[in-house]
């Protein structure tokens, strides 16, 4: 499938989708067209473990492109996260033997993208008027001449956060609450760590789409670069995963995430609060994101 296809997949009729996925391990509770004075209305759907129990407190993962998650035979193309089966094994697992697990236990908030307005809601907002005229008219024609994403981290971190910390069992703490999504979803959530540092202990920036558009550009991951330099958070309390594939749209990435990678280094950032992890030959896909999806929820969640 072209990328332009994909992409088209992506950003239409989601909302069709009403059925309930169905979860393979937990339980999956839907808060349908959750209301918002920021942004549109859009499902919400909430994973909790097996032994899910108010007596104990759980860190929150906030995911975007929620409706891929967590059921394959729902969803567009017919593949998944493996989100449930994924974290219900790592906090079960213990390779050194015990009762503990791999990672901490958490829920997770799985946010639908909006239909057509995925785009707008997921193109760091800032960043736009850091662009180059002839490039910025791209982005807005792109976004459909609205530029959502600081609306859309308001809902998150002002309405969704506050409702699942009141409705669930969970650590309200910076350094138990992570954002995390591919491609666009890589961005978006780099930018929610940026912009809310006391809210986001760490970000999971998966397949991260630095070009911006569906065609290969210099201006963009620059200008990304840029508002990096000035806005990224500390490292002594946060921590951020990269990686990439080499097929299909990952092809783009390589060389913008090295540069990302040197201003990761300037800014302070080792091995102990930041992994870039490159996957020769593999592609841009929910298929690929499930295979590696264990190793940034072991790095943010891990149990030291």
């Amino acid at each position: 499938m072209k990328f332009i296809s994909v992409v088209a997949c992506l950003v239409s009729g989601f909302h069709a989708l009403a059925q309930l996925p169905k979860a393979s391990s937990g339980q999956i509770i839907r808060f349908e067209n959750f209301k918002s004075k920021y942004a549109m209305p859009r499902n919400v759907d909430v994973w909790i473990p097996e032994n899910y129990t108010p007596s104990k407190k759980y860190a929150v993962i906030y995911m975007h492109d929620g409706q891929m998650l967590f059921d394959s035979t729902i969803t567009w193309n017919h593949q998944e996260w493996m989100v449930d089966e994924t974290l219900a094994r790592l906090m079960n697992e213990n390779p050194a033997g015990g009762k503990q697990g791999e990672i901490t236990e958490c829920i997770v908030a799985g946010i639908w993208s909006n239909g057509p307005y995925r785009h707008a809601e997921y193109f760091p907002q800032r960043v736009i008027n850091m662009l180059p005229d002839s490039i910025r008219r791209e982005v807005m024609q792109a976004v459909l001449n609205k530029a959502l994403a600081d609306d859309y981290l308001l809902f998150i971190t002002k309405e969704l956060k506050p409702f699942i910390d009141s409705a669930y069992s969970t650590r309200q703490d910076q350094s138990h609450t992570f954002i995390a999504g591919s491609s666009m979803g890589g961005l978006i959530s780099l930018y929610a760590l940026c912009e809310y540092p006391e809210v986001f202990g760490g970000a999971a920036c998966i397949s991260t789409h630095w070009p911006g558009l569906l065609k290969q550009n210099s201006e963009i991951p620059n200008a990304l670069n840029k508002y990096l330099l000035q806005h990224l958070p500390s490292p002594e309390n946060h921590h951020i995963y990269f990686d990439y594939g080499t097929a299909t749209l990952d092809s783009m990435y390589e060389e913008w995430q090295k540069m990302i990678d040197v201003t990761m280094t300037e800014k302070g950032y080792t091995d102990k609060n930041w992994i870039t992890m490159k996957f020769a030959g593999v592609d841009h896909s929910e298929h690929s994101w499930q295979k590696r999806f264990c190793i940034p929820m072991k790095f943010l969640l891990g149990i030291k």
